[in-house]
């Protein structure tokens, strides 16, 4: 069942929204070759604290970091560690949720490090660009399966190719709420989506093959050709007449 929030927890979800985009904000700035992904998760950390808020992902099923960080053909859900340190021409996805006052806010952004190729720079454009293409004329009324049939014909008119195996989500209260957000799929198909409906829709781009591989750790996703990955993801608010953007 999809929850409709009230005026009080979108409020909340709002602040939420803010800590978790100027998290991502804060992260942005401290990437440079030779900073490990462990570092970035504490930088995350102390960052979510300061504001008053708890990091989503720690402990979430288990996950035991702040952030996911994962680095060119990594997906999503890469673990940080002191041992992964980013070099010139990498990009990295950083993944984060803050929880404030029992709500959740979630985004993602795919940011280079140093000087990277051109198509690479073309993955993080389209995959950001996606999401926009997603919620294009979205309002009151849709369905989920319009914002999946957009992102899908955006990114595959552009020559890459869509993660299936995961999806956006409803979120609230909860980090992971109903209704599950295909980044592929038929207009028209899938629940309604009414005003005071609260997702997080996240294309995952691959520059080659859509196909995936799951890592032992339990949690790090990889494209199965080796090909790099981009991934953007906002927290949105349905409203009668359009949407509002949560963490932007």
């Amino acid at each position: 069942m999809i929850k409709i929030k009230s005026q009080e927890e979108i409020a909340l979800m709002r602040e939420a929204g803010r800590i978790t985009r100027d998290t991502l904000k804060v992260v942005e700035n401290s990437i440079r070759v030779g900073i490990s992904t462990k570092e970035l998760d504490k930088i995350a950390f102390d960052y979510i604290k300061s504001q008053g808020a708890t990091p989503s992902f720690k402990n979430y099923s288990g996950f035991p970091a702040s952030i996911c960080a994962s680095i060119n053909d990594a997906v999503v859900h890469g673990i940080p560690s002191e041992d992964i340190v980013l070099k010139e021409g990498d990009i990295i996805s950083i993944d984060v949720g803050a929880k404030y006052k029992g709500y959740h806010g979630d985004a993602a952004r795919t940011f280079p490090v140093g000087k990277i190729d051109s198509k690479v720079k073309k993955l993080i454009k389209v995959t950001e660009q996606s999401f926009f293409e997603g919620i294009k004329g979205l309002k009151s009324g849709a369905f989920v399966g319009d914002i999946s049939n957009r992102i899908q014909t955006f990114v595959e008119k552009n020559g890459f190719s869509i993660v299936r195996e995961l999806v956006g989500h409803g979120i609230g209260k909860a980090l992971h709420e109903d209704p599950q957000v295909p980044n592929y799929g038929r207009s028209g198909s899938g629940p309604r989506l009414n005003a005071g409906s609260v997702i997080a829709v996240e294309p995952m781009v691959n520059m080659g093959e859509r196909n995936v591989v799951f890592l032992s750790d339990g949690w790090t996703c990889k494209t199965r050709d080796g090909l790099p990955s981009a991934h953007y993801e906002n927290t949105i608010l349905i409203t009668e007449d359009g949407v509002e953007i949560l963490t932007l």
